[in-house]
């Protein structure tokens, strides 16, 4: 449209120069010794015009010209950039797809090629990406300090070298090494939020509770962290500085958790622990409690139960009520028979006891049954408990289909007593077992068994320590080691 609207600009200045030209007749006359050149004024006017596009087009042509080696060079660097680009796509396409061996070829070619430094470095931190994805580390570390020369004195380059191979050792566990490097990148108002996301990974593997903590209220307050993924993490340093918190450092730690977060079964179990450990069983009811209110816990109606009888009865207190709200929740139920047992309410602590154990299968409250009954005196009942607790825990007992061999007694020294004795061990009769003998028919097993004769303790002889080792070092088992038995009958 404009080149349209600049030829009618034309043609008008056209058709108005040639009417005035028309009406305005005259000739122009050039003298140049010993010529003389008259011409008529239209006639001039076009060669003056012709004349001006010429010269403008030759001074054009010859600039072109001049400039030829730097348009020549700025081709050859398009093509070039053009070709690291379509490698560096590539690379990255075929890491996306998982084609990892194909993607480290197009990088390592790009790195090995490209004069670009922000080339050079992104080719080879992508090169050691694959690398790294193949589990080729020797080879990744040698592309990465590839590109960490590649960064040269730059420090946006130096930080992404920095950057990403601190995020590969962390996916080794080399979460110091990573730390030296993520440190220096961190900072609380700096915008490296994806370096402070690595640093808290690095603190989660090194188990440091406070940076955790504090870097995830950090990443959290800058929307730069899921809220559930925060909540947990913060859940579980806080857990962690509470189960080392001495009594002078509890209010801080305490107050700066919110509400929601103190009523976690999590932090709620960690704050019950700490304020036992500090001794105040009051306090550890009270964290508990307030937990509870919300939803019953397992693992927190657990710890309710666990106290002495001074505390039992007003803990009993409070599991009634909720009792009222969740008369079929095995856990309380549960708690509630504990609680009882732990205030010496026998008969109303086996009443919640039976009626958890209606609702689940559960070896805490076996266990509790078995000791309630064995301290009652019903012996079968107990016993009747403690078996089924070890069903629950899925416990694979040895079925014994017969009772052990005797051992071969005839070199114990507890039974070579005097010479006489011996010289009898030495005869090949059958050992006599020091306890019992077996006996096997073709119908039942029956066990019979064999008392030692008595020898008076005149004729006693005293024995070495060495003889002792011996013994029990070497001494066979009847069917276990048959030929070692008749050797040592032989030889003596």
């Amino acid at each position: 449209m404009r080149s349209w609207i600049w030829t009618l600009i034309l043609l008008a200045a056209a058709v108005a120069l040639a009417l005035t030209v028309h009406d305005h007749g005259g000739n122009v006359i050039i003298v140049a010794q010993p010529w003389r050149l008259e011409l008529s004024l239209p006639l001039a006017l076009v060669l003056a015009l012709v004349v001006f596009v010429a010269l403008h087009w030759l001074l054009r042509l010859l600039r072109w010209m001049g400039n030829s080696p730097d348009r020549l060079r700025a081709w050859r660097g398009r093509r070039a950039q053009r070709r690291d680009v379509e490698l560096l796509e590539s690379g990255w396409i075929n890491i996306l797809e998982g084609r990892y061996v194909q993607a480290e070829k197009d990088l390592s070619s790009l790195l090995s090629r490209t004069r670009s430094a922000d080339r050079k470095v992104l080719a080879g931190l992508s090169a050691a990406r694959a690398l790294h994805l193949l589990g080729e580390t020797a080879r990744r570390d040698q592309t990465l300090q590839l590109a960490q020369e590649g960064a040269g004195k730059d420090s946006r380059l130096r930080q992404a070298v920095d950057t990403v191979t601190a995020e590969m050792w962390l996916d080794q566990n080399r979460a110091q090494e990573a730390l030296d490097l993520l440190e220096p990148l961190q900072d609380a108002s700096s915008r490296f939020l994806h370096a402070t996301r690595l640093l808290l990974r690095a603190h989660r593997q090194l188990g440091h509770a406070d940076r955790v903590y504090a870097l995830t209220r950090l990443l959290l307050r800058r929307s730069a962290i899921d809220e559930a993924q925060a909540r947990l993490f913060i859940c579980e340093s806080a857990a962690q500085r509470l189960d080392a918190v001495e009594a002078s450092g509890w209010n801080a730690l305490w107050g700066d958790l919110t509400a929601d977060e103190r009523l976690t079964p999590l932090v709620a179990l960690a704050g019950a622990r700490a304020q036992t450990r500090l001794g105040r069983p009051a306090e550890a009811a009270r964290i508990l409690e307030a937990a509870l209110n919300r939803q019953p816990d397992d693992r927190l109606l657990r710890a309710y139960a666990q106290c002495d009888a001074e505390q039992a009865r007003q803990r009993l207190g409070h599991a009634e009520l909720w009792l009222k709200s969740h008369p079929d929740h095995p856990g309380l139920l549960a708690a509630l028979g504990q609680l009882c047992l732990a205030a010496q309410l026998w008969g109303q602590g086996a009443h919640y006891l039976e009626r958890s154990l209606a609702l689940r299968a559960d070896i805490h409250i076996h266990a509790l049954l078995g000791n309630l009954h064995d301290a009652l005196d019903h012996p079968d009942q107990a016993l009747q408990h403690w078996r089924r607790a070890c069903e629950a825990a899925d416990a694979e007992l040895p079925v014994i289909q017969r009772p052990l061999p005797a051992a071969d007694t005839r070199g114990d020294p507890q039974f070579l007593l005097n010479p006489r004795d011996a010289a009898a061990a030495a005869s090949p009769i059958a050992p006599l077992a020091a306890s019992a003998a077996y006996l096997q028919d073709t119908g039942d097993e029956t066990l019979e068994t064999v008392s030692a004769p008595a020898v008076p303790a005149s004729d006693a002889q005293p024995v070495s320590s060495s003889s002792e080792d011996d013994y029990f070092d070497t001494a066979p088992i009847p069917g276990v080691d048959m030929s070692l038995t008749s050797d040592r009958s032989g030889q003596k």
